[in-house]
């Protein structure tokens, strides 16, 4: 009688790695693919008789943006403060605590403001456009769709990423403000200075370019975060519970998705 070897531990241990690998790059694929097909549909929807409309976009910009302003607020002025707490105790043991205005500046314009906003975006709205998504694929409203002759792409996730590319460069504008103003309250007591001084050294090391970056990130985040919703709730199985996975599953994509492209886009535009 034959003996049945058993595989390999790294055999097992490879072949784990290829397989995520292949459902990577699938996943990657077909956000390439959707994207061509959200802006097809943007360009083109009059064209092809089946326009964007404009209700759903309000809609879907008043979930993502005006009711995460709270939050946003919230998250941002504590965010400037605790910059402004560990920037002047850094400084202060070299006694230069009154250059803390330049960090704060640059570390919330920069990259604070649009990758906190990014992940909390991602948390909040993200995950409930790929819960709805995959609730639909699971029902098979998606199908329904198709067969009414209505595109799911251009009904359902078009909508969202108009929304997404105004709404979160908006809100990342606002967290710079709220956070700058947050570390204002601070270095302004702390300090002994006044807030019209504070204010000048914020014009003096601030420039636009500053703030167009953190802008520019905030764009890129908003397609990562619906593309990445998209795919993951397209691709549901098993039910409630894969609903769940996948809500989850893409919270975990997109904030890591948003973590490397910040640092890709650090490196590429770095001075």
């Amino acid at each position: 009688m034959t003996a049945v070897r058993e595989p390999h531990p790294l055999l097992g241990a490879v072949e784990l790695l290829g397989r995520g690998t292949t459902r990577s790059v699938a996943a990657i694929g077909q956000g390439a693919l959707l994207l061509t097909d959200a802006v097809g549909w943007i360009v083109l929807g009059r064209r092809r008789r089946q326009p964007v409309r404009a209700a759903p976009i309000f809609a879907q910009g008043l979930e993502i943006g005006i009711l995460a302003l709270p939050i946003v607020t919230m998250l941002s002025f504590t965010i400037g403060v605790m910059l402004a707490i560990q920037g002047i105790d850094a400084l202060r043991d070299f006694g230069a605590e009154h250059q803390v205005t330049i960090g704060v500046a640059l570390s919330v314009t920069r990259e604070f403001a649009p990758l906190i906003t990014g992940i909390l975006v991602a948390g909040r709205s993200g995950s409930a456009l790929a819960a709805r998504l995959g609730t639909m694929t699971i029902n098979e409203e998606m199908d329904a769709l198709r067969v009414m002759g209505i595109n799911p792409v251009r009904y359902l996730v078009v909508p969202a990423l108009v929304a997404m590319l105004v709404m979160l460069p908006a809100l990342t504008l606002w967290s710079d403000f709220v956070a700058l103003a947050g570390a204002g309250f601070y270095v302004v007591g702390d300090l002994g200075i006044t807030w019209s001084a504070y204010l000048d050294q914020l014009e003096l090391y601030l420039t636009p370019d500053d703030v167009l970056h953190g802008l520019a990130k905030a764009g890129i985040f908003a397609v990562l975060i619906t593309l990445v919703a998209a795919v993951d709730g397209s691709r549901v199985r098993g039910g409630a519970e894969g609903v769940g996975r996948a809500t989850t599953r893409s919270v975990v994509h997109a904030i890591t998705a948003i973590v490397l492209t910040d640092m890709l886009f650090a490196l590429a535009v770095a001075r």
